[in-house]
């Protein structure tokens, strides 16, 4: 039995997600004419109260071509410095778009209005002009944390007064809707554009979407295309999609409820160093100097557990679908058991 704790993307489809795609209606989506996919991108923007949703084979595609729609080449966005589309989307912003990214300092992948305020660049023609704010919920290296809505309030306000496209990464907003009883309506009243990821907490094969007002979303085919996302038969994964907002949203508290449980015996081990506030599916924490990371990482490997390394000895584990109660049981009692 291997127990994978790499991410919540090591998922295979349950029984009755298989059975929803096999069943799926399709057609060729380059034509618009897969209804599957139309009844999920219409599902997902009438949850947002957005005009438009559109599918993506990815995260990265669908965050990509967000920042594609926001930004003219030579602008800037300000995002975190934890931001997955600075860290893990291969220097993206500026292959696609041209655009920079102003980074700032925040507090587990989440910063101020304030702090956002003092990093727009003045309008002046020898500034990059900043044209886009960014955020992720919940925040990846950040360790799964949720972010306070009244702070994002705030921060619409200063997108508003200085006339800044919002895009919110929700790679992982399901998780916190579910951790923090919100609600999609609230957050798509705040954001010009949210990516929202099918593939993660939800349990699919593939699948990102889009979703915004038609002013922002009305090219945002023609730059999927561009990238080379337009897809044709591509219903038998939208029908897992609508299997997944059907069946898996509330189970999310299950994965919640086992990575804070990880946490708390890590927080008690000799070596173990710091443990982050585990809020969600995600446990990051860092070993004592003495402990050897890939040495530890081996001894759990010997055990058939898999987790991912964030260097410095700084490690991840991700809770998920495929991960039971009698993996989570064995997870517990090796932690327990090493020496170093």
């Amino acid at each position: 039995m291997i127990i994978d704790l790499r991410s919540d993307t090591v998922t295979k489809p349950t029984k009755g997600m298989l059975d929803a795609m096999m069943q799926a209606k399709v057609g060729d989506d380059v034509f618009s004419e897969d209804p599957t996919v139309i009844i999920l991108e219409e599902r997902l923007a009438n949850m947002f109260g957005k005009d438009r949703a559109l599918f993506f084979p990815s995260g990265t595609m669908a965050n990509q071509t967000a920042i594609k729609l926001h930004t003219n080449p030579g602008e800037q966005v300000i995002c975190d410095k934890y931001a997955h589309i600075y860290n893990y989307e291969s220097g993206g912003a500026s292959f696609n778009s041209g655009v920079s990214c102003r980074l700032l300092d925040g507090n587990q992948g989440m910063f101020t209005a304030n702090q956002v305020l003092e990093a727009i660049n003045p309008d002046a023609f020898y500034y990059s002009q900043t044209s886009l704010v960014e955020i992720e919920n919940t925040t990846n290296k950040g360790g799964g944390a949720c972010w306070n809505f009244n702070e994002i309030l705030k921060i619409k306000e200063v997108c508003k007064s200085n006339n800044l496209g919002f895009h919110l990464d929700g790679a992982r907003l399901w998780n916190a809707l579910v951790a923090k009883n919100e609600s999609t309506k609230q957050y798509g009243d705040v954001f010009d554009t949210i990516s929202v990821c099918l593939s993660k907490g939800l349990g699919c094969p593939i699948g990102s979407v889009l979703i915004g007002d038609e002013d922002i979303m009305k090219n945002a085919i023609r730059v999927r295309k561009i990238f080379g996302g337009n897809m044709r038969q591509v219903g038998y994964l939208a029908a897992a999609g609508l299997y997944a907002l059907d069946n898996h949203m509330e189970r999310l508290n299950d994965d919640h409820t086992k990575a804070k449980q990880i946490g708390e015996v890590l927080s008690n081990l000799s070596y173990i160093k710091t443990v982050e506030p585990v809020e969600t599916n995600i446990v990051i924490f860092e070993l004592h100097e003495g402990v050897n990371e890939k040495e530890f990482v081996q001894k759990l490997q010997e055990n058939n557990i898999l987790i991912i390394s964030m260097g410095s000895n700084i490690l991840r584990m991700v809770t998920h679908l495929d991960y039971t109660n009698t993996m989570h049981e064995k997870v517990l009692e090796i932690l327990t058991s090493l020496k170093f």
